[in-house]
């Protein structure tokens, strides 16, 4: 069995040692170590070297947004970045997915929720939740949907048509194995559409394709 190493950033001590406590409980995810605030995130990445980084969004010294960005933008970067956030719908959820987050949990999760998002995230999916999944909405459309910016529209041009019906449906929170139901293929060949759609695109993971996918309009709110 493969550990998933993770490191908790969070400025509270009672929610460091609280997760820590959990997750050290599961037989598959260790504790390495423990942050103070975002400055202290990114240097503890850079010496332990983690798979997930358990990152609370409001810290002193650096931000959990700033913090993730350094983390996620690092040329050797591997590690992944679940943000901890107290509120399904908190207003940096958004910036935080544009950083580089892989998605969000609530801090009154229960330890079976931490420990599953913790492997989810390791794994390379997404955890999107639906509240998250309309707060992209939302804040596109009041952003107006804006025209994209010519490098994006290249960069959806080197799609095939079902690489962009894969897209369009990775950005409205669907599964793997749902987008495989509903254009009636092995879920294994969904699978496979969202590398390539990762490795032409040159994003990390499934949240960044959502967050891509709205941004060049591909997917609009309805009504919008």
């Amino acid at each position: 069995m493969t550990t998933i190493r993770v490191l908790i950033a969070d400025d509270q001590v009672m929610v460091r040692q609280g997760f820590t406590v959990l997750l050290d409980a599961e037989p598959d995810i260790e504790v390495v170590g423990q942050a103070v605030d975002g400055l202290d995130a990114v240097g503890k990445v850079a010496e332990l070297a983690p798979d997930v980084v358990l990152m609370d969004i409001r810290m002193p010294v650096l931000g959990g947004i700033d913090a993730t960005r350094r983390i996620t933008t690092a040329s050797d970067a591997a590690v992944k970045v679940l943000v901890l956030t107290t509120f399904d719908l908190d207003e940096y959820v958004y910036e935080a997915l544009r950083a580089g987050a892989s998605g969000f949990l609530l801090k009154d999760a229960s330890a079976e929720e931490l420990a599953q998002a913790v492997r989810v995230v390791a794994a390379g999916d997404a955890l999107l939740a639906p509240s998250v999944t309309r707060r992209l909405i939302a804040e596109f459309s009041r952003m107006g949907g804006s025209s994209p910016r010519a490098p994006l529209k290249e960069r959806v041009g080197a799609l095939t048509e079902r690489e962009t019906e894969v897209l369009s449906l990775v950005a409205q929170g669907l599964s793997n194995a749902e987008i495989a139901e509903r254009l009636v293929v092995a879920e294994q060949t969904v699978k496979t559409h969202v590398s390539r759609i990762l490795l032409k695109l040159g994003l990390r993971d499934r949240t960044q394709a959502a967050v891509f996918a709205y941004e060049t309009g591909l997917v609009r709110p309805a009504g919008y």
